[in-house]
């Protein structure tokens, strides 16, 4: 069975998981604050305390994962560390992914956070597809459209593993 590892597992990734869920998939969502582990859990996803600016402790989750969905396209918090999580944390992350059972990478390149960051991540994740051959997907769905972001990106997920 593939597990599906979603960096950033607020309200849209928990809804993303829930539909990979009916796919048949195992789901590990992170969360940054312990205390939201059991929000995750309750929606039957695998908690995982992890931060996007501190890289190995999202690599510390991707041993048994088939897919990592980095959903961070309406981050929030510090302005230079949401850049970062776009630009040299993400390629970091990329990097790392190289090594692992990691068949397939999502980035959101849609949301709140600068377009221009966005791009530049999408840009980063096109950069390492090249370089280390990671299939990957960009979703620049409109994350207003809920459902219609929701499958976007199960569509992209299936078509990344040839599902």
């Amino acid at each position: 069975m593939a597990r599906a590892l979603l960096v950033g597992c607020g309200c849209r990734g928990r809804e993303l998981g829930r539909a990979l869920r009916d796919d048949g998939w195992e789901v590990r969502g992170t969360t940054r604050d312990p205390d939201r582990a059991g929000g995750l859990e309750a929606a039957g996803i695998e908690a995982a305390v992890a931060d996007p600016n501190r890289i190995g402790t999202v690599i510390d989750h991707v041993a048994d994962v088939t897919l990592v969905a980095w959903l961070l396209g309406s981050a929030g918090g510090d302005a230079e560390a949401v850049e970062a999580i776009h630009g040299p944390r993400l390629e970091r992350l990329l990097e790392e992914l190289v090594d692992t059972p990691v068949r397939g990478f999502l980035y959101d390149g849609a949301g709140s956070v600068d377009g221009a960051t966005l791009r530049d991540g999408a840009r980063v994740v096109g950069q390492a597809s090249e370089r280390w051959r990671i299939p990957v997907a960009v979703i620049e769905h409109d994350p207003a459209d809920w459902r219609g972001w929701i499958d976007a990106s199960r569509t992209e997920i299936h078509t990344l593993l040839g599902a």
